[in-house]
């Protein structure tokens, strides 16, 4: 192994698609925008000149292969041509498959053995930075004061997220933030939600990147730049384990039990991206507070969607395919929007309809079904509201200081229903006697959750 292959063996990683044919394979770097020669030519001017002149030449002295790019779509494809006996070997050495997208599937575990200094290992993360590391201005952490890294992977491949962290803290480059493939993580609040199948983030702070880890391609050195100039101060990242986290109530979703999820994973519900860190035994993973979490997974886990919204012919068929609420008898009150705002303004924990001072519905998730049950369609993007949602319901409340809304409560602490406008929302209660009951730990893994199915007898008792 030397500097070369470590590098070109994570960019082959990266961005590897192997077909039928032995004699080709491709390099898919997802630049989209940020390379795309419609809204930056100086920049894919230079992407081209990067693998001509540095890829190219590397592909050529260590594996004697010829290569070309194609930049026609949202990819930027450098095609390998020649004998890849050689690469492929290369790859099979250490386990990895030669089939399809090599990082769906592809295991780091075995070529990290090789990689025995942090310069080969600066480098291999260099070849994977170029093509899955996204330097997007839109990737931070909430402004941008936080400038981001975003390794993105497709897939399910959970293992090689896990070995990539792994591999950026043998070098000190601690990633800031783990966005599983899984709908705990991609639906927090919406059982319903089906897109959900969004990949892999693994985020790290820019500045520890320019620290610790590289770039090969200029052009991701020179937006590295770019991004961390729009920064007041450089940032230093904490190990995982020394972070606090905070952890906010998350629904059960039918997708935690999906085929595609590997075994170790599947059928678990995860509270914060750091406990899927815990389930998969990570050295970093914050077990002590997780486990201060677990005392309360009443109030955390919520077996109903906390907030679903849809057209009304959506939401009925949702009931009537469920039998615990199409069951339900519901009172229908018309009721007016401006004492719900009161509600929410003496009180912004208030929980309504419940049978005890820790039960039934919150306020402010109610306030957010409203909103998005009264606003115009200019109002909205897809289902979410532009703006506060509380401006909005006041807004409308200033031309309309009567307007109204269908309420439909239910017998039992099964969701509440909101109407207007051939439009409804779905809130779900805080019950966390009830709710704490439905969770345990798994036999195998005392980290993984499992939560059983709510029943009408668990909401009598």
């Amino acid at each position: 192994m030397d500097t070369d292959k470590a590098y070109l063996l994570g960019l082959i990683i990266g961005g590897g698609v192997f077909g039928n044919a032995e004699d080709i394979f491709r390099i898919q770097l997802p630049f989209r925008k940020w390379g795309a020669l419609q809204f930056n030519p100086k920049r894919a001017g230079n992407i081209a000149n990067d693998i001509l002149r540095k890829v190219g030449q590397m592909f050529r002295a260590v594996y004697n292969i010829n290569i070309q790019y194609d930049a026609s779509d949202a990819y930027w494809t450098i095609l390998c041509e020649g004998d890849t006996t050689q690469i492929i070997e290369d790859l099979q050495h250490y386990g990895i498959e030669c089939m399809g997208e090599l990082k769906t599937t592809a295991s780091l575990e075995r070529i990290v053995l090789d990689l025995v200094d942090d310069n080969l290992k600066r480098r291999f993360i260099a070849g994977l930075a170029d093509t899955i590391g996204s330097m997007a201005q839109s990737h931070r952490r909430f402004s941008n004061e936080h400038q981001i890294l975003s390794f993105e992977i497709k897939g399910y491949n959970f293992r090689f997220v896990c070995d990539l962290c792994r591999l950026l803290y043998s070098i000190n480059c601690v990633p800031d933030q783990v966005n599983w493939n899984h709908p705990n993580i991609h639906c927090t609040n919406d059982s319903y939600y089906t897109k959900w199948h969004k990949g892999f983030k693994l985020r790290v702070l820019l500045d520890q990147y320019a620290k610790f880890g590289a770039f090969a391609f200029r052009t991701k050195v020179e937006s590295s730049h770019e991004n961390r100039k729009l920064q007041k101060q450089t940032h230093e990242a904490e190990q995982c384990e020394a972070r606090e986290f905070h952890v906010t109530p998350t629904c059960v979703h039918p997708s935690e039990h999906d085929l595609k999820l590997p075994d170790n994973i599947r059928g678990g519900h995860y509270i914060h991206f750091r406990h899927f860190c815990a389930v998969m035994g990570c050295e970093h993973a914050p077990y002590e507070q997780l486990k201060n979490c677990f005392c309360r997974l009443g109030e955390i886990v919520n077996p109903f969607p906390i907030l679903h919204k849809g057209s009304i012919e959506e939401t009925q068929k949702i009931i009537n395919s469920d039998s615990l609420l199409s069951n339900r008898t519901y009172k229908t009150e018309l009721l007016k929007v401006s004492i719900f705002l009161h509600e929410y303004e003496r009180a912004k924990t208030t929980l309504l309809y419940g049978n005890g001072h820790s039960s039934g519905y919150p306020i402010a998730i109610i306030l957010q079904g409203i909103a998005y049950i009264v606003a115009r369609s200019n109002e909205v993007k897809g289902k979410r509201v532009k703006g506060n949602y509380v401006d909005l319901i006041k807004k409308h409340l200033k031309i309309n200081p009567e307007l109204t809304i269908e309420v439909r409560i239910p017998d039992l602490l099964t969701p509440l229903i909101l109407v207007k406008n051939q439009k409804a929302a779905m809130i779900g209660a805080q019950n966390p006697s009830v709710y704490q009951k439905l969770i345990m730990q798994s036999s195998d893994n005392e980290y993984k959750l499992l939560v059983r199915q709510i029943s009408e007898k668990d909401l009598r008792s």
